[in-house]
């Protein structure tokens, strides 16, 4: 198969489904796409049952075949990740990696406009993240959760407002900045440079304002990445954690035990915003985006430096700070409920908190006038007190 037929069968396959987010090439499968986080088979146009090795390897060459580097990566270590584009329609993240002695393949779907904010229905507070000057700013969550998309539409904010200098180092590069107010130079693991932490480190060199660090990944990278926002420098980047206050227990987490205490002080002198992501099936089909954002204040910095305790919790501290744009995973879920962009089933599911997700549902439905509990027929039984007195 020629690459013009490879792509061929992709165009098919994004006609017949337009809102899909993954294109998965699986042995013994047909082709899939992920269309609202659900598996379904595609492409019945191009006569494919069930994918054999021979067809994974034919896209896996299409794919890779002129990348040496990946080729190579993928032979030593099992997998690689590289960018495709599909000319004048669609740029795409892909991962291929061998299983059971055959290649498998998933393609995340890159949109090819640049999200903004507004675009994307983010809180005012994101406003505030994208003026911040120095520190660090952790975008958090599970794999496809869209943490990719946000801190695009972050780096659009600064690049829309702020004349700075803004170096991208990604694995690989998934959103294409314009040059407008800032300057933006984007980097390619592999391709541009061979790790993140001598990429950050080489990065320092740049004169930039502005630094997004594509993961975290170990604790070279971390530290790096602290001396960076110490040192005047603004700091994005991910991990892969479920709430603001793992994320920070993870960064700890990767330094020995005599290392602890400076790294805390460290990181509570540096850390601006841990914003969380999840993503939930929302009422009447697609996906809609629940967030937990925390910043950085006095009792925060206080828990980083001694960990939580009792009525000292990074939950606690962002229920109490909601005015000032902080909300925890479950109010902002009681919210998307309230306005009717998901269900309760759906709510509890993706809950932190089942209980607090649960009080907030039955106020909003007595608030309603709706039942609250199934339980029906209670009576006071006037006899049996009758016979106790």
């Amino acid at each position: 198969m020629r690459r013009a037929e490879f792509d061929s069968v992709l165009l098919n396959i994004l006609d017949e489904n337009p809102g899909a987010s993954d294109i998965n090439f699986t042995v013994g499968k047909p082709l899939q796409a992920e269309v609202d986080g659900v598996l379904r088979p595609v492409g019945r146009k191009v006569g494919i049952d069930a994918l054999t090795p021979f067809h994974t390897e034919t896209f896996m060459l299409n794919l890779a075949g002129n990348d040496t580097r990946s080729i190579h990566q993928l032979l030593s270590h099992g997998s690689c990740d590289l960018s495709y584009h599909l000319p004048g329609r669609a740029r795409f993240r892909v991962n291929i990696f061998s299983q059971r002695g055959t290649y498998s393949i998933v393609m995340r779907q890159l949109p090819t406009k640049i999200p903004s904010l507004e675009d994307l229905g983010m809180p005012p507070v994101f406003k505030n993240v994208a003026q911040e000057k120095y520190g660090i700013v952790l975008v958090t969550g599970s794999t496809g959760s869209g943490k990719s998309t946000t801190l695009a539409g972050i780096l659009n904010e600064i690049n829309r407002k702020r004349a700075v200098h803004v170096v991208t180092l990604e694995d690989p590069v998934e959103f294409v900045h314009s040059q407008m107010k800032a300057t933006f130079n984007q980097r390619e693991l592999g391709l541009d440079f061979d790790s993140f932490a001598n990429g950050l480190r080489a990065a320092l060199r740049q004169a930039p304002k502005v630094i997004l660090v594509g993961e975290m990944r170990d604790r070279e990278t971390v530290e790096i990445g602290l001396s960076a926002a110490e040192t005047g420098h603004l700091v994005f980047s991910t991990l892969h954690t479920i709430d603001a206050g793992q994320s920070i227990n993870r960064l700890v987490g990767m330094f020995d035990l005599e290392e602890e205490k400076l790294i805390r002080i460290r990181l509570a002198d540096t850390l601006r915003w841990v914003i969380s992501q999840r993503l939930l099936p929302k009422t009447g089909g697609g996906r809609v985006a629940a967030m937990e954002i925390m910043g950085n204040n006095l009792r925060v910095k206080d828990c980083i430096l001694n960990g939580e305790s009792e009525g000292k919790t990074y939950y606690e501290m962002m229920q109490q700070a909601r005015p000032f744009g902080w909300t925890t995973f479950d109010d902002c879920i009681t919210d998307l409920y309230q306005k009717g962009n998901i269900d309760e089933t759906t709510a509890l599911a993706y809950a932190s908190k089942r209980a607090v997700v649960n009080r907030g549902i039955d106020q909003l439905k007595a608030a309603r006038g709706e039942k609250t509990t199934d339980i029906d027929g209670l009576k006071i039984d006037d006899e049996y007190c009758k016979r106790i007195r």
